[in-house]
């Protein structure tokens, strides 16, 4: 049989040279850098694990997978499958499909698997029967957030421990798998252990049996912004890229206000489960100060982040589908990730060698950039800006709040004609468009579009926007200058510049470009 080529994360379908050829997919691709085009048919464009994952022929522990190689065709479609989301593309001009490679070819190819499939990330690849790197399908950084108080008492503080010990045990905690700590909720929060504590099951179950019971007030609301604030850390063993959750145990009500807490959590991008035990009695709630806590301290309202149990007693059942819920990696609304989390301003050339159907090309990158992004109020933002020797902002960062508006406003773009003054322009959408929102919580990514030699100073200008807190991305076409394009780029200068001949050539640098600010947007993460 054909021996299996490993491949990394990001090959492409039209990096492949063969009509048909056994590939070995690595294992923990994340799934934001999966740039995928179609469904089924998949645009050569595409990253062939994104592909296999999406198609569901393997899992993101990688596998063996047989690429097919199509013509191309028009119109292939986005559809939402295995947590990623394919994109929609009008025309490509070649294909492939994907499927179950077989098993002996991925024993062959294990041998050289280990150099190239895994994109490097400084740390050598573990063996994969490796106990101590726990479930590494679950990724999670998760604070269980117990109830100390008065109101849960001695006897059914310990079968909450009991049950928290389970769920730690079930969630395969190891070096690569989940994290977990210990909070104890009362007048005061005390946060027990935290996730650098420990990596092991054991030495976790053990930590929570020591756990003593603390008794006061049920202050959840101040336990809960207290964690969101100071639990989730660098230095505390917060892992970058790893959805934070925290777990919150209610026995009965919270005796403050959790509304403000939840607002907290969403901000830093932490994902807040509430599990409550023992609800209120009709006579009980008069006493409770917000009956709908529950959906203010939750990360979204919409039944996911909460979970119910009737008592302490005989809880073992509701182990497992929390565990399930704590993994899904992709319904964890409340993660700050590259795609909800950044402003992009776009600085367009509209000299007149660009010219009117270059010009449609132009916005056709633009908008496909765009499109990767969750765009919303409290997502991520785009705004563009066209220039000449004048600047007109198009659309500034806060005019267009759906993703549907920034694509018709970037539609509508009126092609200027004129000269290229590219350092005046850079100065004015520093001061313009990224003014207004430097302190706001997302990471600012400009990415300047031009074809030709500037008749301005460009460095002086591109060097203000990347002390200003701006990443600079060039993309040249045509005549501009290299020398130019280098200057304006942020470090390191070669991956954050790109060169075309042709304007036809700028289709091909969407998912780089994007990959680019994901992995700027990661790099940065506090």
């Amino acid at each position: 049989s054909l021996a299996s080529t490993a491949i990394t994360c990001f090959t492409r379908g039209l990096d492949l040279r063969k009509g048909t050829e056994d590939v070995l997919c690595p294992a923990n691709c994340p799934l934001w850098q999966f740039y995928v085009f179609g469904d089924g048919v998949y645009a050569s464009l595409s990253s062939i694990c994104g592909a296999a994952i999406h198609r569901g022929v393997i899992t993101n522990a990688g596998g063996a997978v047989r690429v097919q190689t199509l013509p191309g065709q028009d119109n292939y479609p986005a559809v939402n499958a295995n947590g990623i989301q394919s994109q929609v593309l009008s025309r490509w001009a070649s294909s492939f499909s994907v499927t179950a490679g077989t098993k002996n070819t991925a024993l062959e190819a294990v041998g050289r698997a280990v150099s190239t499939a895994r994109p490097s990330t400084g740390k050598r690849p573990k063996k994969a029967l490796d106990k101590k790197a726990g479930n590494k399908d679950c990724k999670a950084d998760i604070a269980f957030l117990i109830d100390g108080s008065y109101n849960i008492g001695q006897r059914r503080f310990n079968l909450q421990k009991n049950f928290v010990g389970k769920v730690a045990v079930m969630l395969g905690i190891g070096t690569e798998g989940p994290h977990v700590g210990v909070v104890q909720a009362s007048e005061h929060p005390k946060i027990e252990f935290y996730l650098k504590n420990f990596t092991a099951a054991k030495e976790v179950l053990f930590a929570i049996k020591e756990l003593g019971f603390r008794g006061g007030n049920s202050n959840t609301g101040k336990a809960l912004k207290h964690t969101a604030q100071k639990f989730f850390s660098l230095e505390n063993g917060a892992r970058k890229g790893i959805p934070k959750i925290i777990v919150v145990f209610l026995d009965g009500w919270p005796s403050d206000d959790l509304e403000e807490a939840g607002i907290v959590a969403r901000e830093f991008g932490v994902n807040v489960f509430i599990v409550s035990v023992a609800k209120p009695t009709t006579e009980e709630l008069g006493m409770v100060q917000d009956i709908g806590f529950v959906d203010k301290a939750v990360c979204r309202s919409n039944g996911f982040f909460s979970y119910q149990m009737p008592t302490w007693f005989g809880t073992t059942k509701y182990v497992k589908p929390l565990v399930q819920k704590l993994c899904s990696h992709e319904q964890m609304l409340c993660s700050k990730t590259c795609y909800n989390s950044v402003n992009i301003g776009f600085l367009i050339d509209g000299s007149s060698s660009v010219g009117e159907s270059n010009f449609r090309l132009v916005l056709e990158f633009v908008s496909n950039v765009a499109k990767a992004f969750e765009i919303s109020d409290i997502g991520s933002k785009v705004a563009a800006v066209q220039f000449t020797y004048d600047q007109r902002t198009e659309f500034s960062f806060t005019d267009y709040a759906t993703k549907e508006k920034v694509l018709s406003a970037i539609r509508n773009i009126r092609y200027m004609s004129g000269g290229t003054a590219t350092g005046d322009a850079i100065s004015f959408t520093t001061r313009n468009v990224f003014g207004p929102v430097k302190d706001g919580p997302n990471k600012n990514f400009l990415v300047v579009l031009t074809d030709g030699q500037s008749y301005d100073d460009v460095r002086g200008p591109a060097a203000a926007a990347q002390k200003a807190g701006i990443t600079v991305f060039s993309v040249g076409v045509a005549w501009a200058p290299l020398d130019d394009l280098k200057d304006m780029a942020s470090e390191p200068r070669e991956s954050h510049t790109f060169f075309t001949r042709e304007f036809t050539g700028l289709e091909q640098m969407v998912p780089d470009i994007i990959r680019g600010i994901c992995k700027d947007f990661l790099d940065s993460k506090q």
